[in-house]
């Protein structure tokens, strides 16, 4: 979503699960809510009052509702101070607090590098910001997670203004560094130009994605197209209105077409909707297309909850707050047939 940003558990590394052997990873039935907070503020910025991981009682209360994954967006710049240099220890002792508590609940983790394609203000295709550094801080990830099935491994959020073509290039060498990792979950590879449902197969400024982004290679065959879709007049989730819904559920339609056809797989990482009349009902939908069609969706996770947003988003998922009736629309999702095993 085209936004700007506002705004303890220790690790044991004797037991890290990079130490563990790769299991085979669970097989995906994603449907859930992006859990924001780590992504938010001023880098470094202050635990607790700048950015926040959510607790496990958050955790806990989407659980408890049925749904079955956690998309959580971090930072690059806090994991990895600088470019291909280790992990930050408390940085990553929080992301495996909040995975290792959505575990518990039942819920698997999408680890979302919640970036635009950028490393502070210099892209990823920038001299400074090569396709290697990118590569380097998910080998990284994925030798740290590589034994944990219930992880997924969202490579980057809404890339925008970089050319689909060098997007490519860096997205395959960090798919081709976490599976020399060892690691075999399923990977999320967004599109350039926002990575839209409804403009997947539009002739873009940065490209057209539909044609550039066949050409992703993945060792391990474990991948899927990540696409965002939101309901309002200009598809950015920035405005409370739903004005789109039944052009975003067309769109949805649109894009399985393309993926059955080409033998693909997408994941709806963001989508959401105000409590405005009808609303609800149109999130509803296009949740139960993704649903209805298995082989070509593999889940996807509603925008947004989190302790940092306040009462006043109006896409603030709160099961007690005003946007119940859109909270009530997701867990209706989640829990319908066919039945998501967890």
């Amino acid at each position: 979503m085209r936004r700007l940003l506002a705004a303890l558990a220790s690790l044991a590394l004797a037991v890290s699960p990079a130490a563990a052997a790769p299991r085979p990873a669970a097989p995906p039935c994603l449907r859930g809510v992006n859990l924001s907070g780590a992504e938010f503020g001023t880098v470094p910025g202050r635990y607790g009052f700048d950015y926040l991981y959510p607790s496990a009682q958050t955790i806990g209360r989407f659980a408890a509702l049925g749904l079955t994954a956690m998309r959580l967006p971090i930072r690059w710049e806090r994991l990895q101070p600088s470019l291909r240099g280790p992990l930050d220890p408390d940085e990553l002792a929080r992301l495996e607090a909040a995975v290792s508590a959505a575990t518990r609940s039942g819920m698997r983790t999408v680890i979302d590098l919640h970036n635009y394609a950028y490393y502070g203000q210099a892209r990823i295709d920038s001299a400074t910001v090569t396709p290697a550094a990118f590569a380097d801080v998910w080998r990284r990830l994925a030798r740290h997670f590589r034994g944990d099935a219930s992880v997924v491994f969202g490579l980057m959020n809404e890339p925008h203004d970089i050319p689909a073509k060098a997007w490519l290039e860096a997205s395959n060498a960090a798919i081709a560094a976490i599976r020399a990792a060892g690691a075999r979950q399923l990977v999320l590879v967004p599109g350039s130009g926002w990575t839209g449902a409804h403009s997947w197969t539009a002739d873009l400024p940065t490209g057209n994605n539909a044609a550039i982004m066949l050409g992703t290679v993945d060792p391990g065959k474990n991948v899927a197209f990540e696409v965002h879709q939101y309901l309002d007049s200009d598809y950015s989730g920035t405005k409370g209105e739903c004005s789109r819904g039944a052009d975003a559920l067309a769109a949805m339609e649109r894009l399985t077409g393309w993926l059955a056809r080409n033998g693909q797989r997408a994941f709806l990482g963001e989508v959401g909707a105000s409590a405005q009349a009808g609303c609800p009902e149109r999130l509803r939908a296009v949740l139960m297309h993704a649903n209805a069609n298995p082989r070509q969706w593999v889940g996807w996770t509603a925008w947004a909850a989190g302790e940092l947003w306040p009462p006043t988003y109006h896409l603030k998922l709160d099961p007690a707050g005003a946007n119940a009736a859109v909270v009530a629309a997701v867990q209706a999702a989640a829990r319908a047939a066919p039945a998501c095993e967890r």
